[in-house]
């Protein structure tokens, strides 16, 4: 019994506890802070229009530029010079200093609801998808496409619904 006592002493004593570790504060102490925003605003000033298009047997295309230029035709068709189209222009608001990012989806194509379409080949901007909100607090976004106009296209009006978002980075 003596040797069972000594075997089941020396167990408990190889058994560690553990230390109760003393509290340690940082050297130096987190602190917590916020950024509040002022919501972001974003308005249609104007629509993006590819302008009245004479179609003919021929494909051809046109390119509305998001910087404001002029409209650009190729291939078989031509504008009609009272309605040569112009670019989205959108007018935004938030905080100034911060970085934005904005996007236009491309609606691919533009139906005249009779089951005719046409497509857009590209949304284009009028600058980088990230921008700083200058001091005044606004900012701008002016936006461009180009579309393809098939031979023998059927008249019409074509549209969708073109979206642009912007939000905080």
């Amino acid at each position: 019994m003596t040797r069972l006592t000594c075997l089941l002493a020396a167990a408990a004593f190889g058994l560690a506890m553990p230390a109760e570790a003393a509290p340690v504060a940082p050297p130096t102490p987190a602190s917590g802070k916020a950024l509040l925003l002022k919501p972001l605003t974003l308005t249609k000033l104007g629509d993006l229009s590819f302008g009245t298009i004479v179609t003919s047997n021929l494909p051809g295309t046109v390119a509305i530029p998001a910087d404001g230029s002029a409209s650009i035709v190729t291939g078989g068709v031509a504008h009609v010079p009272s309605d040569t189209g112009s670019r989205a222009r959108f007018a935004g608001a938030g905080t100034a200093g911060q970085q934005i990012i904005v996007v236009a989806d491309n609606p691919l194509t533009l139906s005249n609801g009779l089951g005719d379409t046409v497509s857009v080949l590209a949304i284009t901007l009028d600058g980088p998808n990230v921008r700083t909100i200058d001091a005044s607090r606004a900012f701008f976004v002016n936006v461009g496409g180009i579309l393809y106009v098939a031979a023998n296209q059927p008249e019409g009006i074509y549209q969708a619904t073109l979206n642009v978002t912007a939000w905080y980075l």
